[in-house]
């Protein structure tokens, strides 16, 4: 073998070693640092901490590739700070009570110590805790990254001490100027030619739907499928493919878990059970976590089944305390009952329906005075304020009703809750129509 071979041969294997296009072009300055000026841009509320040194503990929420883990370490990077990162999935308690060991250590020498936590959701009630009182006395100050509703997935304590920020997904004039930078710039990419016809630069920009990590992901794999060719025009059949290939297809941090999760819903709410049941299959081999799909279910059993079928809340909830308690993979039978179950029930969204127009009204009338009549004579003087004075005990009455006004005195009887003919609500309906002609 030549001196020449023997180089190229090291050179290709080196390259081989290298990390994935995203994490080798992640920005490390914040001029580099793409979206989101009303967090970093001069005057915002991380540039004014990071200039002021009066960073605080945090929770980065946003979708995949919405640049959480980059904005952490960058922030880290800047203030100086002693800088650990550590992913949820990887690590346990004993992990972490080493950092905040090293975090005292560096209080007592007058430095702060910064732990990103990438998937914060995924630490359980009692790993959580192990953070709660270093962050409140401020061992460390923490930056979780998460894809999940904080508000479902960290405890309340750890949460009210944290500021939520939410990073929405990135636009596609963002996008294109991330893709930009890393033709130009990547250190693979850069020594190559590579031709991307309008087409096929707007089909990787928008099939990404947000997530920068996909787009770089797509356009790696794309590449990689003309192998060591200096020159490469890209096609719409290159990006379609590298959108296709398994290991990109699902990934529970990416944006094929959210169509996913969208497909399954409306496969429930469409009353088609073998399609549920097929996304959930999806969802499960995709690694999709129990308790996230579980939740979900909670909620379209009150969103869009609701009185139809009053056991579907039961059935869901239920379900969800059984995977938990069961796990997987038998979760995944329970999981499937209550699929199938709510996606063969009678539909309704009539409770949503009711909930988003009362909450119309308020926001554009505001609340109005309760009636005196409804008020609760609580105490003697609110009693001489004629607190509770006429209000007539339905129990007291025939069929334990009676006809009163239970509105604000100056607003109209407004009906927001039309309860349909399917299901139990039927029942529902009649009994209405029969209580209060005059409104239904």
């Amino acid at each position: 073998m030549t001196d020449r071979e023997s180089n190229s041969s090291l050179f290709q294997q080196d390259d081989r070693n290298l990390p994935p296009l995203a994490d080798r072009i992640r920005p490390t300055t914040l001029a580099d640092f793409v979206g989101h000026e009303d967090l970093v841009g001069p005057g915002h509320l991380l540039r004014q901490a990071l200039e002021t040194g009066n960073l605080f503990s945090m929770i980065f929420w946003g979708p995949p590739g919405s640049g959480k883990t980059t904005l952490a370490k960058l922030l880290a990077r800047h203030s100086q700070a002693a800088f650990f990162e550590m992913s949820a999935v990887a690590v346990g308690v004993k992990e972490v009570r080493s950092v905040l060991e090293a975090g005292r250590s560096n209080r007592e020498m007058g430095r702060k110590t910064v732990l990103l936590l990438d998937e914060i959701h995924r630490f359980n009630k009692a790993q959580q805790d192990a953070l709660l009182h270093a962050v409140e006395d401020g061992t460390i100050l923490l930056i979780g990254a998460t894809t999940e509703n904080p508000s479902f997935e960290v405890i309340g304590p750890l949460l009210s001490r944290c500021r939520v920020l939410r990073l929405p997904p990135y636009t596609v004039d963002q996008l294109a100027s991330m893709l930009d930078r890393a033709l130009a710039e990547d250190i693979l990419l850069s020594r190559r030619k590579i031709a991307l016809a309008d087409d096929v630069r707007q089909l990787l920009l928008e099939s990404a739907g947000g997530d920068a990590r996909k787009m770089f992901n797509a356009l790696d794999i794309a590449v990689g499928q003309h192998g060591e060719q200096e020159t490469v025009t890209l096609s719409t059949d290159d990006v379609h493919e590298a959108l296709q290939q398994r290991g990109l297809l699902y990934d529970r941090a990416g944006d094929y878990h959210y169509d996913t999760i969208s497909a399954f819903i409306k496969s429930l709410r469409g009353s088609d059970p073998d399609a549920a049941i097929y996304w959930l299959a999806v969802m499960l081999e995709g690694g999709e976590k129990p308790e996230f799909i579980a939740r979900r279910l909670v909620i379209l059993a009150s969103e869009d089944i609701g009185n139809a079928d009053p056991q579907s809340l039961v059935v869901a909830t239920s379900g969800m305390q059984a995977v938990h308690m069961v796990g997987m993979p038998e979760g995944g039978l329970i999981l499937a009952q209550v699929t199938t179950y709510l996606a063969a029930a009678p539909k309704s969204n009539a409770s949503y329906q009711a909930l988003s127009g009362a909450t119309r009204r308020v926001q554009e009338d505001g609340a109005q005075s309760v009636p005196l009549h409804l008020r609760n004579p609580a105490t003697g003087l609110m009693a001489a304020m004629n607190y509770g004075k006429d209000y007539v005990y339905p129990h007291d009455k025939p069929d334990h009703f009676t006809e009163e006004n239970y509105f604000p005195e100056n607003m109209p009887r407004e009906v927001f809750y039309r309860p349909t003919d399917q299901g139990h609500e039927k029942f529902i309906r009649r009994r209405l129509e029969k209580l209060w002609e005059d409104r239904y």
